[in-house]
């Protein structure tokens, strides 16, 4: 596809949408605040300064572990390399790529920035990779999986207990970007009891009710797919960056194009043409099968690279040494230990002028080891397990800011 080759919204649409946004018209199938459920009702009232899911919002980013965003990878871990995406990054372009098909669509920005913001808080250090290594430990020990979209969805409502929405707790736990669909429907009217329920069974189900899950409302719908859209073309970026592919490198999907900038417009347009007014959001048939293309490409050609995956099994080990040593750690109160002295003990002071559901310290301990683990940033999980295993074999080094894999070609 021609760098000059974007797609355009159809005249006629332009027209429409200017002249519903001129007459003050939105979508009638928008989650409006007066909607907002919450398990505490009486908590959190709604206000001109603070609408229902601005508070939402402003409960993520003042999260503790919001920060830690900053130094979760996305794809390339290892390198010390400030132009590589970390997940601090990918969150805001999903809110962002979000929230300007939502205006187009007339939907809530606001509920829309707050499933952005909040659904990757779950996300382990080194990204897939280690949600992978964390989840065949918790499931040998357990039989229970772990993933990163629960687990963020337990974050904002167990471990910090923060009384968030249930629309948006939906939309965090609903909005695994591994798996693109055509069309996406909206299951309005949930209830608490149907997400506690979807929550349980993504523990127990081997993953595949993840597969189907769609949120209850269309703003929710829109993150799930800007999830995609935001790391299908910036993967492909970091990949250059890195030198694992070449800067010039062209890929096979005509429709969407095959740069970060064509893919984020063309979907863009796509989604929008095809769904304005509706109450589900569609794709084309040219626009989805592309989408699936180029995350075939993407795997192939970056995601299961020798280059990325080079130091797994060495990860593996590492994740299996941290975790059984927390985990014996804690079942022995050795009260000097990381796990009480950084998370234990952290949980609780943060929470402390809240309502949690239940004492978290009484949880099972490799729920509690998992919690730990998963919030755990790529800097921090090297040095624990230095400290806490000093005799292990096992190490990672970075790619040093001064190797040629990390100079920019000018």
């Amino acid at each position: 596809m021609s760098k000059h080759n974007y797609k355009k919204l159809s005249e006629s649409l332009q027209e429409q949408i200017k002249a519903d946004l001129d007459a003050g018209r939105l979508n009638p199938h928008r989650c409006e605040d007066a909607a907002v459920i919450r398990r505490n009702m009486d908590w959190d009232k709604n206000s001109l300064l603070r609408p229902a899911f601005v508070r939402d919002v402003e409960k993520i980013i003042h999260l503790p572990y919001y920060n830690r965003y900053t130094d979760k990878t996305q794809v390339f871990s290892l390198y010390k390399n400030d132009d590589i995406s970390r997940r601090g990054l990918h969150v805001q372009l999903v809110s962002r790529i979000a929230r300007n098909i939502g205006r187009l669509l007339g939907l809530n920005l606001d509920l829309i920035e707050a499933i952005a913001l909040g659904h990757d808080l779950g996300h382990t250090p080194f990204g897939h990779a280690g949600e992978k290594f964390l989840s065949e430990l918790l499931e040998k020990e357990t039989g229970r999986a772990f993933n990163h979209n629960v687990q963020s969805a337990r974050i904002l409502d167990k471990l910090f207990a923060r009384n968030v929405s249930l629309q948006c707790l939906d939309g965090v736990l609903c909005h695994n970007g591994e798996f693109e669909m055509k069309e996406y429907r909206p299951e309005f009217g949930k209830t608490f009891d149907d997400f506690d329920r979807s929550v349980e069974l993504c523990y127990t189900d081997g993953g595949a009710a993840i597969k189907t899950m769609v949120p209850m409302t269309l703003e929710g719908c829109v993150v799930r797919i800007c999830d995609m859209v935001a790391y299908l073309g910036k993967d492909r970026q970091d990949a250059t960056t890195t030198k694992l592919i070449d800067q010039g490198r062209s890929f096979t999907t005509s429709s969407i194009g095959d740069t970060n900038a064509q893919i984020i417009n063309n979907i863009t347009v796509d989604i929008v043409e095809n769904s304005y007014g509706k109450d589900h959001l569609l794709l084309s048939e040219n626009v989805y099968n592309d989408l699936k293309t180029a995350k075939k490409e993407n795997y192939a050609i970056i995601y299961d690279s020798a280059e990325v995956s080079e130091n797994y099994e060495i990860m593996r080990e590492m994740f299996g040494e941290v975790y059984y040593k927390l985990l014996e750690d804690l079942r022995t109160e050795n009260a000097k230990s990381p796990i009480f002295k950084h998370h234990l003990d952290f949980i609780e002071n943060q929470n402390k002028f809240y309502k949690p559901q239940s004492a978290y310290n009484l949880e099972e301990p490799n729920q509690i080891v998992t919690d730990y683990m998963a919030s755990m940033t790529d800097d921090y999980f090297i040095e624990l397990h230095k400290h806490i295993v000093p005799d292990s074999k096992y190490k990672l080094e970075y790619v040093s800011y001064f190797s040629v894999a990390n100079v920019v070609s000018v």
